[in-house]
C-alpha cells in the first residue's frame, strides 16, 4: 500500500499543465473528495490496526504534496497567461476619471448654512420619524388643525402618535428642550407631506428652518436676518417683503417674498406677474411654545423662520419641475458638476 502512495507521490511530482481545463482535471484527480488521495483515506480501515498511523501520515504528506503542486500549477499558468498579454503603449496619454457633480440639492443647503453661519447660527438635527408631542403638539398645533389630517401627514399605521415628520420644526423644540437661552440654531433636513407628486410638489422634500431665542429679540431681528440671507443668496439688489399670515408656532407670522431676480420686479410667469416671489414663512415663537419647551416668556423672546431647499433651488437655477430633483436623470445633473 505505501508503494502504492509513492507512486502517486511520483506522478504528483512530474505533473505539468497547459491549459485551466487540464489544471482543473489536476485537482479533479487528486486533491477532490473523489479523487485519488480521498480514495487513500477511505482505505485506512482495510490497514492493519498498527500500520495505520504510519500510513496517515504517509496520505497526509501526499495531500499536502498535491495542494502545493496545484498552487505552483497554478501560479506557472496565470505568468504564462501574464507573458501572452500584448502590453499598451505605454507613452499615451492616460484617459481621465470622469468626475461626478453636487447634488443641486445639496448645493442650495450648503450655501444657505454657510450664509447662516457667518452671523452665529449653528446646526442642530433630529429623527425623521417624530412622536405627535415634537411634531405638533409642543408647537402649539391644537387637535383638530388640519395639518394633522391624513391628507398631510404620513403616520406610522400601527401608533397613530407616530410619523414621518412634516417639518424641521421638530428639531427645534429638542433644541429648546435640551438648551438653555441664548439659542441660534439652523435645523436643515427632509420631511415628508401626504401630497400628489407634481411639477411645484412633492412628497418628500427639504427644509430649513432657523431659530434664535434671547432676550429681547424683535421683529426687526427677524427681518434684518432675513434682509441679509437674501441679498447674500439672491444678490444684493434683492428686496424683501413681509405679508401678514398665520403658524401656529408663531405670533405674529408672515410670509417671506423677496422681488423677483428673473424679471427684476417687472413681472413674468416665475412671480405671476407680481414681482415678487414667496420663498418662506416665518414670525416671532409663540410664548406657547417657549412654555411647552420649559423656556421662560416673560425672560425670552425669539423669531423662527423656515424655507424650503427645493423652492430656492427653483428659483436659483430657473428651473421649472421639481421633480427633476429626484429622479437622477444624470443629463440634468451633469449641468450643476461647474457650478
Amino acid at each position: 500500500m505505501l508503494e502504492q502512495v509513492d507512486k502517486i507521490a511520483e506522478d504528483i511530482a512530474a505533473a505539468t499543465v497547459e491549459t485551466k481545463e487540464e489544471l482543473d482535471q489536476f485537482r479533479l484527480q487528486y486533491i477532490s473528495k473523489k479523487g485519488i488521495i480521498g480514495g487513500l483515506f477511505a482505505k485506512m480501515k482495510e490497514v492493519a490496526p498498527e500500520e495505520r498511523k504510519a500510513f496517515g501520515q504517509h496520505i497526509n504528506k501526499l495531500k499536502d504534496a498535491a495542494q502545493e503542486k496545484f498552487r505552483t500549477l497554478q501560479e506557472e499558468l496565470e505568468n504564462k497567461a501574464m507573458q501572452n498579454i500584448e502590453h499598451e503603449d505605454l507613452t499615451l496619454p492616460g484617459i481621465p476619471n470622469e468626475l461626478g457633480s453636487i447634488h443641486p440639492i445639496t448645493k442650495v443647503r450648503e450655501e444657505i448654512v454657510r450664509i447662516f453661519e457667518r452671523i452665529g447660527f449653528n446646526i442642530s438635527e433630529g429623527p425623521e420619524i417624530e412622536d405627535d408631542w415634537h411634531n405638533f403638539s409642543a408647537l402649539n398645533f391644537p387637535p383638530n388643525h388640519p395639518a394633522r389630517e391624513m391628507q398631510d401627514t404620513f403616520f406610522i399605521e400601527k401608533d397613530p402618535d407616530i410619523a414621518l415628520r412634516t417639518h424641521t420644526s421638530s428639531v427645534q423644540v429638542r433644541v429648546m428642550e435640551n438648551q438653555e437661552p441664548p439659542i441660534r440654531t439652523l435645523s436643515p433636513g427632509r420631511v415628508y407631506r401626504n401630497e400628489t407628486i407634481s411639477a411645484r410638489a412633492h412628497c418628500m422634500f427639504h427644509q430649513i428652518e432657523g431659530l434664535y431665542i434671547n432676550e429681547n429679540v424683535s421683529f426687526k431681528d427677524l427681518q434684518d436676518t432675513l434682509y441679509y440671507f437674501a441679498k447674500e443668496f439672491f444678490g444684493q439688489d434683492t428686496k424683501i417683503r413681509l405679508r401678514p399670515s398665520y403658524f401656529p408656532f408663531t405670533e405674529p407670522s408672515a410670509e417671506l417674498d423677496i422681488s423677483c431676480s428673473v424679471c427684476g420686479g417687472d413681472g413674468c410667469n416665475i412671480c405671476k406677474y407680481t414681482g415678487w416671489v414667496e420663498i418662506g414663512g416665518c414670525g416671532m415663537v409663540d410664548p406657547n411654545v417657549l412654555k411647552a419647551s420649559g423656556i421662560d416668556p416673560e425672560k425670552y423672546t425669539g423669531f423662527a423662520f423656515g424655507m424650503g431647499v427645493e423652492r430656492m433651488a427653483l428659483l436659483k437655477y430657473g428651473i421649472n419641475d421639481l421633480r427633476l430633483f429626484t429622479e437622477n436623470d444624470v443629463r440634468f445633473l451633469r449641468q450643476f458638476s461647474a457650478i
